[in-house]
């Protein structure tokens, strides 16, 4: 059986985070594993606390995987702070991880920091460089550039700079664009930009979409895809899943995806 690992913090309310990453792993039909960041006490419409694990011991649980299991696929999610970031860095270098899928959490939905500020700078100047595929969405790719982005073409030009800062792929998540009927991710491998279309679909239950589509991209890499079948399948289980949340509602926020 294929191998994942997702290093990134718990929800609580079961919607993003650990819980959506190994839900994920397990609808694409492989094993995965995690080391946990932190814990967080939320649910669909706040994050209420944060309680950080120690960098020392997320390097622990990293290892007691590796030393085992042995996945080659890695995605991270929310980091926290800059111990841990230094503790992943030291870890992907000591196993020779290639195949890093990013999802930069900076903020949650209610407006909760993920990232501290120097933390961030950090990841920019460490962790992407080792990285193979980054998704950011808008405010996320505004945050790592400093770009306004309104439109598709802002989108490929915060892509542009991203890529810049070392990282081999680069997904920019447009589903903030609210203008716009479509929805649209552009994909840039430093020479060319793709564009994935799918038609906008309406509905407030979109908690743990971002954590989700990463998770789904690490799976259709550690399944041997090529990174535009990755993310292309990715982008359509994700419309799929967020079809299927709009008919049911859990919690009284942002409602969960129906990830099974």
């Amino acid at each position: 059986m294929r191998k994942v690992m997702t290093i990134a913090g718990s929800d609580s309310g079961g919607g993003a985070g650990i819980q959506a990453d190994l839900k994920t792993f397990t609808a694409f039909g492989l094993y995965g594993t995690c080391a946990i960041t932190a814990v967080t006490a939320q649910n669909t419409k706040k994050v209420e606390a944060i309680y950080e694990i120690p960098g020392e011991f997320v390097g622990k649980q990293i290892d007691a995987v590796m030393n085992d299991i042995n996945p080659r696929v890695w995605k991270t999610g929310m980091l926290v702070n800059s111990e841990i970031i230094n503790k992943v860095v030291d870890r992907i270098f000591k196993y020779k991880i290639k195949d890093l899928i990013v999802d930069p959490l900076m903020v949650s939905k209610s407006g909760y920091l993920l990232l501290t500020i120097d933390a961030r700078q950090l990841l920019i100047k460490k962790l992407l460089p080792l990285t193979f595929v980054i998704t950011p969405n808008c405010p996320e790719a505004e945050d790592l550039t400093g770009y306004k982005i309104n439109t598709v073409e802002d989108m490929k030009k915060a892509a542009v700079t991203i890529h810049k800062l070392g990282t081999k792929y680069v997904v920019v998540k447009g589903g903030h664009l609210q203008d716009n009927r479509d929805s649209i991710d552009i994909i840039y491998d430093g020479n060319k930009f793709l564009e994935l279309k799918s038609k906008r679909i309406e509905t407030k239950n979109t908690h743990g979409t971002g954590c989700t589509f990463a998770s789904a991209i690490a799976a259709g890499i550690a399944k041997g895809n090529s990174i535009y079948i990755a993310v292309a399948n990715a982008k359509k289980y994700i419309d799929q899943k967020i079809h299927e949340a709009s008919h049911f509602q859990i919690g009284h926020g942002h409602g969960p995806l129906q990830v099974i």
